[in-house]
């Protein structure tokens, strides 16, 4: 891997949005939009014709055939103009808060298509009434998107009435859609002062990677001082959104806050339990890891939160063509074609790497057009941001092998959306400690780098689940103050991350936008250890693996996550299988606390 030396310029690029419309004020731009606002109105009138809507029992009739055939048909050409629309407008509007043409137009698009959501409730209802194994044998289409259908019967089981999906639909305009968009917006016009200087909020939480321990201390400083400007305003937009959120799962007849997170998921909390069991029992490595990057970095409690991503050892730094050079080595040691894709991916500019102020921070990926995406990080020049980088191309490689499915068919749940992404990651990881050899210094570097992304999602989510959980039980109860909130998330860290770290962050709670999303923590952790899981099936037989790997992709979309998972002979309600996947990451703290052994502590 080519480096550059710590402080160099690192130019990076914008992404192009322009292959999908030319302007928001373009006539292409206009003209779809309508397009399918008009195409929303008018299956609101053919339901009405087909009286597609919950009821009796029904017989699957050539009449019922047809009309389960034109349904999907026509929700499969809406949700392809739907997805393009969508993903140019969030392109817009989180790499500039301040454009107020993208946000209009993203709150007068979701006005337009708000009833979709009706629709898609009703044509679940109808689906219940049918004998669903009738319909599939009698029908093609509905054969090929089984597995959609099946789902949307199940789901019907949790639905409301129509008129009150109708009304909660409307509602989420202004309600859980407008707290969530209210906190991406506060959140990436936030700014910080560190060291007299005012800067983004994103800059300021990249600054936990800065090689200068003074000014990681000072970030995390400022960066509390800042949430608690805006902390009121953020404990009031939370706590509307999960009062909604218990309000609709009661009124669905959900008994329980998580359950429906499982029910999208499709994973059973057998799965989930044998996960979290395994979790818990490698808390006490984690913690150990913790307490030797704190003895390395000097101190004698425990590692401050400010220096949970500090980078130690002889880091390399990147500058951007250096990143993704080697990325694409990285991924061309599994295929060529992984390899292709980040080319692609420079080529056609589809990834926004800037951080500055008006972009909101972290990294995503989504999908735009079939097999195309467009990827936003937060670039740094470390090599945690080549990780990053590997992890969000990992889901545009994913999203390619979704391409040729239709809509209802690559609709992927996010227990398995992280499948390739960490998958990627690992490459990346693997690539990066080939190439430092024995350099102990060099793969000590590597070696935090990769462990401390891997304790935030296995320990730091750990905290956030048990956070969510209590919040929600709570909030069942009334609204949480922003001393509750911090009371609620220094306890969850106390519990997670034990004698390990200290001080915390007790306002994680506010950092977040996941909260927006129920239960959007976990499937992270069932992702990275699953992804681990698939490389280590690799490692035993590549050939086999690349044979069923892509099909396995362009699958996910289609199965549930046990049945997925048995493609390769792996058992997720099995908690060996995810202990195993730990164990992977417990060489890696044993590999790491010895060289911390043997290096000298700060004077």
């Amino acid at each position: 891997m080519t480096a550059i030396e710590p402080g160099s310029a690192i130019e990076v690029p914008r992404w192009d949005l322009t292959p999908f419309f030319p302007s928001i004020e373009s006539r292409e731009f206009g003209a779809l939009t309508e397009e399918v606002a008009s195409e929303v109105g008018r299956l609101q009138r053919r339901f009405d014709d087909l009286d597609i809507r919950g009821g009796d029992p029904l017989a699957v009739t050539p009449e019922v055939v047809a009309a389960a055939d034109e349904v999907v048909e026509a929700f499969n050409r809406l949700l392809t103009n739907m997805r393009r629309i969508g993903s140019y407008l969030y392109g817009h509007t989180t790499t500039d808060a301040t454009d107020a043409t993208a946000a209009g137009a993203l709150s007068r698009y979701q006005a337009s298509v708000a009833p979709f959501a009706t629709l898609d409730s009703r044509f679940d209802a109808w689906l219940a009434r049918l004998p669903l194994a009738e319909l599939i044998a009698a029908s093609p289409t509905a054969a090929d998107h089984a597995y959609a259908l099946e789902r949307g019967a199940i789901a019907a089981k949790h639905q409301m009435s129509e008129a009150e999906e109708d009304l909660a639909a409307e509602l989420s305009l202004t309600g859980g859609r407008a707290w969530a968009k209210l906190h991406a917006d506060l959140t990436a016009r936030l700014t910080a002062t560190v060291d007299g200087e005012v800067l983004p909020m994103s800059i300021v939480r990249g600054l936990a990677t800065d090689p200068d321990p003074a000014r990681r201390e000072a970030a995390y400083r400022g960066e509390l001082e800042a949430w608690d400007g805006v902390a009121p305003v953020l404990a009031t937009a939370l706590n509307a959104f999960k009062g909604e959120t218990n309000v609709l799962n009661r009124r669905r007849g959900w008994s329980d806050s998580l359950d429906p997170a499982l029910e999208i998921n499709g994973v059973s909390r057998e799965i989930l339990g044998a996960m979290q069991a395994a979790v818990d029992d490698s808390l006490p490595h984690w913690h150990r890891y913790l307490r030797a990057k704190a003895r390395l970095l000097g101190h004698a409690d425990g590692l401050p939160w400010w220096d949970l991503l500090a980078p130690v050892g002889t880091p390399k730094r990147f500058a951007w063509p250096q990143a993704t050079e080697a990325v694409r080595d990285a991924f061309d040691t599994y295929s060529p074609r992984l390899a292709r894709l980040v080319e692609t991916a420079v080529a056609e500019a589809w990834i926004d790497a800037e951080p500055r102020a008006g972009k909101v921070g972290g990294a995503y990926c989504m999908s735009v057009t079939d097999g195309v995406s467009r990827v936003l990080v937060n670039f740094d020049g470390s090599f945690d941001a080549l990780q990053t980088l590997a992890h969000e191309l990992g889901h545009a490689y994913h999203n390619l092998n979704l391409g040729e499915r239709t809509p209802m068919q690559r609709n992927t749940p996010m227990a398995l959306a992280e499948t390739a992404s960490i998958f990627c990651e690992t490459i990346m990881v693997q690539a990066g400690l080939a190439g430092v050899g024995d350099d102990d210094q060099g793969r000590l570097a590597l070696l935090d780098s990769d462990l401390s992304n891997a304790c935030q999602v296995v320990v730091d989510i750990h905290s956030r689940f048990a956070f969510e959980r209590a919040l929600s039980a709570e909030r069942e109860q009334g609204v949480l103050s922003v001393a509750r909130l911090r009371e609620l998330m220094t306890e969850a860290q106390v519990a997670a991350y034990g004698d390990g770290l200290d001080p915390r962050h007790h306002d994680m709670w506010a950092v977040k936008g996941h909260y927006y999303t129920a239960y959007y923590n976990w499937p992270y952790t069932y992702g990275l250890l699953f992804g681990i899981g698939l490389y280590a099936e690799f490692q035993r037989d590549p050939e086999r693996f690349r044979a069923g790997y892509d099909d396995l992709l362009s699958a996910t979309g289609l199965g549930d996550a046990a049945t997925l998972a048995a493609r390769f002979g792996i058992d997720v309600a099995d908690q060996a299988f995810w202990a195993a996947s730990l164990d992977v990451l417990v060489a890696r703290i044993d590999e790491l606390e010895a060289i911390v052994d043997v290096t000298p502590s700060p004077s």
